[in-house]
């Protein structure tokens, strides 16, 4: 049976974690234990369940109990489900609740890189992306275009920020990911799992995203750097190709989150 509670002024639990608590401070909710995230919208919602996270708590505005929300309350067990009319939760929380249900989840234990990199034969690593929009940007193309996993240096942004999940439309969930120990020395760290490595990077020194050796590796690290500094140079340094996107127009770059488009699609295929 659902847990339905009207929320009022006096709902200090729905408004500290939907309304007040910043995305580091739902990080470390339940610290030392793992913390909570957010997911905003029914679609993404359903795709965090499918993925096996628990519930902790809904907030929605009563028509969606028996509308976008019908099926999907009774797969969140025990959660509360805070409703209340859509003027009422702008009141009482101070925000618009303008894409539908939001609900917090627990975390769960980082993925192994090793275990997650096994089978994998294709990668994309991200080093230093902090844009939470791009980091949902580029998790929605390497989910729809052949890449296995994803990996994060550990100054990335976090995938499960509300922002990010959202913009990924909740591929985040469908697509394994994790964090790398270090932002120093990774391109080895994936040698040694058998990838050979392919630095996107604006240089001269480079082959084309078209060459056809690229295509013919087994095993594809396809690195991408922060948004405007791109890689560092010692990434592209150390890895065994450093790969550029043709562009015409006296264009001289593309947004991270296009170029991983444009790369995904092309070096992804084999």
């Amino acid at each position: 049976m659902s847990n339905i509670i009207e929320i009022n002024n006096n709902s200090t639990d729905v408004l500290q974690i939907f309304a007040l608590l910043s995305e580091p401070q739902l990080l470390h909710y339940f610290e030392p234990e793992l913390g909570l995230f957010i997911a905003e919208s029914p679609k993404v919602i359903e795709r965090a369940l499918n993925a096996g996270y628990e519930p902790y708590a809904l907030l929605m505005e009563r028509r969606d109990v028996d509308g976008q929300m019908k099926e999907l309350i009774p797969r969140c067990g025990e959660a509360p489900v805070y409703i209340a009319d859509y003027d009422e939760i702008t009141e009482v929380t101070g925000f618009k609740l303008i894409r539908g249900a939001l609900c917090a989840f627990r975390r769960k234990r980082p993925a192994d890189i090793a275990e997650l990199c096994k089978n994998a034969r294709r990668i994309a690593v991200l080093e230093n992306v902090v844009n939470p929009t791009n980091i949902g940007a580029i998790f929605r193309s390497a989910a729809a275009l052949n890449m296995d996993a994803v990996l994060l240096t550990p100054a990335c942004s976090d995938p499960l920020y509300r922002r990010s999940s959202r913009v990924s439309m909740g591929t985040v969930f469908q697509i394994p990911w994790g964090y790398l120990s270090s932002n120093d020395d990774y391109p080895q760290q994936l040698r040694e799992m058998g990838f050979t490595t392919a630095a996107m990077a604006l240089s001269d020194n480079s082959v084309s995203i078209d060459a056809p050796e690229l295509t013919s590796i087994d095993k594809l690290a396809i690195v991408l750097g922060t948004e405007g500094e791109g890689l560092a140079d010692k990434t592209i340094a150390d890895c065994d190709y450093t790969v550029k996107i043709p562009m015409t127009h006296g264009v001289d770059s593309l947004n991270v989150a296009a170029a991983s488009a444009v790369a995904f699609w092309q070096l992804g295929r084999q």
